[in-house]
């Protein structure tokens, strides 16, 4: 049997995701209401604003459901803002913003600059291979890596060296970029290999 995949689909990049799913054979399933979380095997957290997509959670009464999924295990990959929800600690967020402290991240929202400052760099990715070419737009930063948090890659721009910009913890895996814009689709393997066992993917660089 495949995967079922939830791709939450309340603002931002989903239908990106969701085509990327489709090309590995996942059946994707967008998430919007607390019955789309029904029979899934993991779930993606997208791109987008992360303040509105808190919001949107809250109002749509999805929000402790996942958290409850979340808590009970479920794989999640959370990409920009995604990263930005499953992250323990975000600097420079709203006071009332909630997100669902997954991974021990300190991260920074904009940290690379605003919508202007977008960027794409290529990736030295740990157990990848061939370098991966991400597109940063208004990118979260990682400030602080906690205990059992990997770090698979990071980038260096202008003043920044050496930010961490994939991490993974257990069955959460997070990145700062926006995967689903280019046709390579090795972050989304990455995660569905998670799916099939936490204990398949390497464990790199671990903190």
């Amino acid at each position: 049997m495949g995967f079922r995949v939830g791709v939450l689909a309340l603002q931002g990049a989903s239908r990106e995701h969701v085509r990327a799913l489709e090309r590995l054979d996942v059946s994707p399933v967008e998430v919007r209401v607390p019955r789309d979380l029904e029979g899934l095997d993991g779930l993606i957290l997208p791109g987008g604003e992360s303040t509105t997509i808190s919001m949107l959670l809250e109002s749509s009464g999805t929000f402790d459901p996942i958290a409850g999924l979340l808590g009970e295990g479920m794989p999640a990959f959370g990409t920009c803002a995604g990263m930005i929800l499953l992250a323990s600690e975000v600097l420079d967020g709203r006071s009332d913003q909630r997100n669902f402290s997954m991974i021990d991240l300190t991260v920074r929202r904009n940290a690379f600059g605003r919508q202007v400052a977008s960027f794409e760099a290529d990736l030295c990715v740990e157990g990848l291979g061939d370098a991966f070419r991400a597109v940063f737009i208004r990118a979260p930063g990682v400030t602080r890596v906690g205990q059992g948090v990997s770090v698979l890659a990071t980038v260096a721009v202008g003043d920044h060296e050496d930010v961490p910009v994939i991490c993974r913890a257990g069955s959460i895996l997070v990145s700062s970029f926006h995967p689903e814009l280019t046709d390579d689709t090795r972050l989304h393997e990455l995660f569905v290999d998670l799916l099939r066992s936490p204990a398949t993917v390497a464990e790199c660089g671990a903190q």
